[in-house]
């Protein structure tokens, strides 16, 4: 019951602001970008969170997750926008954070080719 309150007031809050405000349009997109915006956002969370348990900078893996999620979701919306600075703001990003996971992936150690010593 919570749940349904909530999404009334987010519901009643945008149609006020689309009434108040004629050019804000909430569109499939504009959510889109707004869950892009929101992953992007929770991998900062993630990295303070981690490094506030190790008492030290850490990146967990989760980081690159949520940057590489978030930052596709966000070039989409970027393209469909066709806003050339968000793009190129965007572009080059997949390519860094899935680099970083391929380096995190191949420095854990295969356990079909690792041999335990027993």
């Amino acid at each position: 019951m919570e749940w349904f309150s909530f999404f009334n007031f987010v519901t009643n809050f945008f149609q006020d602001l689309s009434v108040r405000y004629p050019k804000f349009q909430l569109d499939f997109w504009v959510l889109i970008g707004f869950l892009g915006q929101g992953m992007f956002t929770m991998r900062f969370i993630v990295q303070w969170i981690a490094s506030e348990k190790r008492k030290e900078s850490v990146i967990p893996v989760a980081f690159w997750y949520f940057s590489l999620g978030g930052g596709l979701i966000l070039l989409a919306y970027a393209i469909r926008r066709m806003d050339p600075v968000f793009i190129a703001a965007y572009l080059l990003n997949p390519i860094i954070y899935s680099r970083n996971l391929y380096f995190i992936y191949k420095k854990k150690p295969n356990p079909e080719t690792s041999h335990s010593n027993y």
